[in-house]
């Protein structure tokens, strides 16, 4: 009889969880964490290129790019101390750009895999 069908609870479900099923909402936060760890490697390395080819440091783009990598590697500062200031500078601020790759990379692919 067509009037004694079992009630179908899927009928009722929640459109909006079904729309994040596909993993789009997944996908943009791991890109989002991909992202933000390559930008913040982006500016320890030009840091490093620009102090290592002695850039004008009283110009506003040089300072600018060493201000965002003192925040950046606030934590790793004076980790190595070189009597040659450029390596004290390449390990310095390279180990939190490794770092930060390695483990934005890393949580971006982890969640791919939710």
């Amino acid at each position: 009889m067509p009037g004694n069908q079992p009630y179908d609870h899927s009928q009722g479900r929640n459109h909006r969880r079904d729309r994040n099923r596909d993993g789009s909402a997944t996908r943009r936060t791991a890109l989002v964490i991909h992202t933000i760890a390559d930008i913040a490697a982006v500016f320890l390395g030009l840091w490093i290129l620009l102090y290592l080819l002695e850039a004008n440091q009283a110009n506003v783009f040089v300072e600018f790019v060493e201000g965002m990598a003192d925040a950046l590697a606030w934590w790793s500062q004076d980790i190595f101390t070189m009597d040659t200031e450029g390596v004290r500078v390449l390990l310095n601020y390279g180990l939190p750009a490794v770092i930060y790759l390695l483990a934005g990379h890393g949580i971006a692919a982890r969640i791919r895999r939710l």
